[in-house]
């Protein structure tokens, strides 16, 4: 086998694959005399073709048959031989001669870049530093009292954070639009749910009251035909209520797997979901500055192969969530995702080689245990995990990026910023 290797632009390579003729036809042969036991052909007994007829017969697919064969077996052979690393399945053009005896075939294909990495140093990573305080308990417990608030009907005007009954119809330089109208529609004020200046304007009226809502639509709104544009709407308030709270009472406690009303316990719970969270959203951070120092300090050629298979994931993963529809969807949307991916794909396992990196089982069996612990029954959902190898991959991949974050940290100018759950997991004042 004689194999020759052309350097294309960037990552491409083509090589060409001369396979031995002798072997080719030895094995044609071969497979003839196999296809001699088993054939049937009119005149002929079973096992008694002739070889010449055979040829003629099965020569040319047989020939195929083998060529595949030994096209996938040497290519793999060559790459080994080139050291050379495919970064995908390469395209094959034919060079055959039978005359001439010439059995050939080009490979073209990206290859994956080389990679030496470089740590972290010199470079700077903020780790947030925060608590949770009984005033955030506090605060958390009102939000889950929020979550589960009910509306009682009032006889007054209504006012920021009541939830009005309406109907009401929309119109564009006097003429309706669709979707611009809708019946017994219930709208919380103050939600920001509604087109912006919609819902103010509903503040001070009343059951059986219309009014007039003058507004315009936002320029980034998703309906084109619609943004930029003023619109009015005629609304009918249909009825007003109020928010009711629930008590911390012994049924409220209970919606929350408390079934004994103790309350210290209740919050004991409820501060141990906050700190877990805290330490995620943390981690995440830290995460998310050590793998975009990484990238900055290891630049990375890609093979546009994978770019576009990550594409194609990325797109079909969208479309799923979707409801698994035909939906068109540009290649330049998932563009830069794809990239980033892929970037980062390939530093990693570069660091994942260099530094030998490999979870141990007790720290996978740790990240289960905390994917768990939010479930009624965590055991069972550790049981999901364990009883698929499938599964369990996707927690060891998570355990694996945790070692590569620790390693890079190493070579890190890791400096530590104040900070609180609110600001950590988006809950503070203004945050989008």
């Amino acid at each position: 086998m004689q194999v020759t290797v052309e350097a294309g632009e960037g990552l491409a390579r083509r090589m060409t694959v001369e396979l031995p003729a002798d072997d080719v036809e030895q094995q044609v042969d071969q497979k003839l005399r196999d296809v001699a036991r088993q054939a049937r052909l009119p005149g002929f007994r079973p096992g008694k073709v002739p070889m010449r007829v055979l040829r003629q017969r099965f020569g040319e697919s047989v020939r195929g048959e083998v060529l595949g064969e030994m096209v996938q077996t040497s290519f793999s052979q060559a790459v080994a031989e080139q050291e050379l690393r495919p970064a995908g399945q390469p395209q094959i053009q034919p060079d055959i001669d039978i005359p001439g005896r010439r059995y050939a075939y080009t490979a073209e294909f990206e290859v994956l870049p080389e990679i030496s990495v470089n740590d972290l140093s010199g470079m700077r990573i903020t780790r947030p530093v925060a608590e949770v305080t009984e005033a955030d308990v506090d605060a958390m417990i009102e939000r889950l009292r929020e979550q589960r608030r009910t509306f009682e009907d009032v006889e007054r005007a209504a006012q920021d954070g009541d939830r009005v009954t309406l109907s009401f119809e929309g119109s564009i330089d006097g003429e309706p639009f669709p979707g611009g109208s809708a019946e017994h529609r219930q709208l919380v004020l103050g939600s920001g749910s509604f087109i912006p200046g919609f819902e103010a304007q509903l503040e001070g009226a009343a059951a059986g009251e219309e009014r007039v809502i003058d507004v315009t639509f936002p320029e980034e709104y998703p309906n084109r035909e619609l943004a930029g544009r003023a619109a009015q709407f005629k609304v009918n308030v249909e009825a007003v209520a109020e928010p009711k709270l629930p008590d911390v009472d012994a049924d409220f406690m209970a919606a929350f797997g408390i079934d004994d009303g103790d309350a210290e316990r209740f919050r004991a719970d409820v501060r141990a979901n906050m700190e877990r969270e805290l330490r995620q959203r943390t981690d995440a951070k830290i995460k998310t500055q050590v793998m975009d120092a990484l990238l900055e300090a290891n630049p990375v050629d890609l093979p546009a192969v994978l770019v576009s298979e990550e594409i194609r994931a990325l797109k079909g993963q969208t479309q799923q969530a979707a409801g698994g529809g035909a939906m068109e969807l540009p290649d330049e949307l998932f563009a830069e995702s794809a990239e980033r991916r892929v970037k980062l794909g390939l530093v990693i396992a570069e660091v994942v080689k260099r530094w030998e990196l490999q979870p141990k089982p007790e720290r996978v069996r740790a990240l289960v245990e905390e994917l768990a612990a939010t479930y009624e029954r965590p055991e069972d959902v550790i049981n999901y995990y364990y009883a698929d190898a499938q599964r369990l991959s996707s927690v060891e991949a998570l355990a694996m990026e945790e070692l590569v974050v620790e390693r890079m940290l190493e070579s890190a100018d890791v400096v530590e910023e104040p900070s609180s759950f609110d600001a950590l997991t988006d809950r503070s004042e203004g945050a989008g």
